[in-house]
């Protein structure tokens, strides 16, 4: 098959749906394919090279000004007339069987399918984000972004979209099920021969911490997971282990939890570290006691994998029927922090210590109780290999019904 793989966001640019946009696209290529990658351009990037079997070209782009209501998140937009004329030419040229998109309301998602919807070439679209915010004003606002200007343009060329987990299923099933053609259930795949063997030392070494204990929190700051129950729970926490060092890995494009943390004496603990290439992530996976960040009832991330792909304990608010085929079991996957309510499913702080306390009682114990169980579900059910053969079970399907 011809594929083509679109996504905003593709490597250098870190960021789950880039790397998961990256792999399935060189297992794509591994498979004897002819892949072609359309992205935003990102820093100093080439426009166009050729790697990993993969040609890839990246459209000049622009970002919106960073301000709350984005979350400060650097979205690269390449939205232009002369854009269209770009995408179009390029797709033309290459003339894909099948288009596999990542990320809902990116232009380049919304180009590539009206290209489709014109050529009568089937989409395969991932989403990644959910359009919501915890603040109502905002998540009004994201409602109608979704009614009238993301659900009209998917209906041009009617997706077939990727269900990653059970809250993605029920908001694709509120918001979009009369504009896709249907749904298929594929959970995020990631690599966990690149992520585990880390060198913990390295780490330790680099931030000074000694032989501190590490509460390691992946992934970009957001609204939607925004380390506030981290922050709250932290004054009862280092009451009991004072030398606890909270380091979070990630961009931090909303920044309520260091004024929160500095409000409440604990600013001290924390050490935002920016964003940091994947090939340095795996020794601070092996430096730590513990991982944290899913906190605001918001699903069960690439970074939350990652991390039990390496065995370490995860703590996060989740519910148990969080993916569709199987339960995560706590204390035996992972460690769950109960919820404020049935009907507010963010992680409740005084509860989130008390289960970051029982981990950090015996770090070697938690790690033993949950490594061999996390590691296998992890290879089981997420592991790229597998997910990129169902990607490519559906895109043979979509190309041999459109035939």
């Amino acid at each position: 098959m011809r594929i083509v793989v679109v996504n905003n966001f593709f490597p250098p640019r870190p960021g789950g749906s880039s790397h998961l946009a990256d792999h399935l696209a060189k297992k794509y290529a591994a498979a004897g394919h002819d892949v072609l990658v359309l992205t935003a351009s990102y820093k100093d990037a080439a426009a166009e090279e050729f790697r990993d079997g993969l040609s890839i070209v990246r459209i000049p782009a622009w970002s919106l000004p960073k301000t709350r209501f984005a979350a400060n998140f650097d979205i690269a937009f390449t939205v232009s007339y002369k854009a269209k004329r770009t995408v179009y030419d390029i797709l033309d040229r290459f003339e894909p069987d099948v288009i596999h998109q990542h990320g809902q309301f990116f232009d380049l998602t919304w180009l590539s399918g009206a290209w489709a919807r014109k050529h009568a070439v089937p989409t395969l679209l991932s989403i990644h984000t959910r359009l919501y915010s915890p603040s109502p004003v905002n998540n009004l606002i994201y409602r109608t972004a979704d009614a009238i200007l993301v659900n009209p343009l998917m209906k041009l060329h009617r997706p077939m979209l990727v269900v990653m987990d059970v809250l993605m299923d029920q908001y694709i099933h509120s918001r979009y099920r009369r504009s896709i053609s249907g749904k298929t259930y594929i959970p995020v795949g990631i690599d966990p021969t690149i992520l585990r063997g880390g060198n913990a030392d390295l780490a330790r070494k680099k931030l000074g911490l000694g032989s501190r204990h590490i509460l390691l929190s992946l992934g970009h700051v957001i609204p939607q997971r925004s380390r506030m129950a981290l922050v709250e729970a932290l004054p009862r926490v280092l009451e009991s282990y004072p030398d606890v060092a909270v380091v979070v890995i990630g961009k931090v494009y909303h920044d309520e939890f260091l004024h929160r943390a500095k409000e409440l004496g604990v600013e001290h603990a924390i050490l935002a570290v920016g964003a940091l290439p994947q090939s340095e992530v795996p020794d601070y996976l092996a430096a730590a006691d513990l991982e944290v960040h899913e906190l605001e009832g918001q699903g069960f991330g690439t970074a939350s994998l990652e991390a039990l792909a390496v065995g370490i304990p995860v703590v996060a608010a989740i519910r148990s029927d969080n993916f569709v085929e199987f339960e995560l079991e706590d204390r035996r996957h992972l460690f769950i922090a109960p919820f404020f309510s049935s009907k507010d499913e963010r992680a409740d702080p005084t509860t989130l210590a008390t289960t970051i306390m029982a981990v950090l009682a015996d770090p070697a114990a938690a790690r033993t109780q949950v490594a061999e169980h996390a590691q296998k579900l992890i290879d089981d059910h997420f592991t790229i290999d597998i997910v990129a053969r169902k990607h490519l079970s559906v895109l043979t399907d979509l190309v041999a019904v459109e035939r």
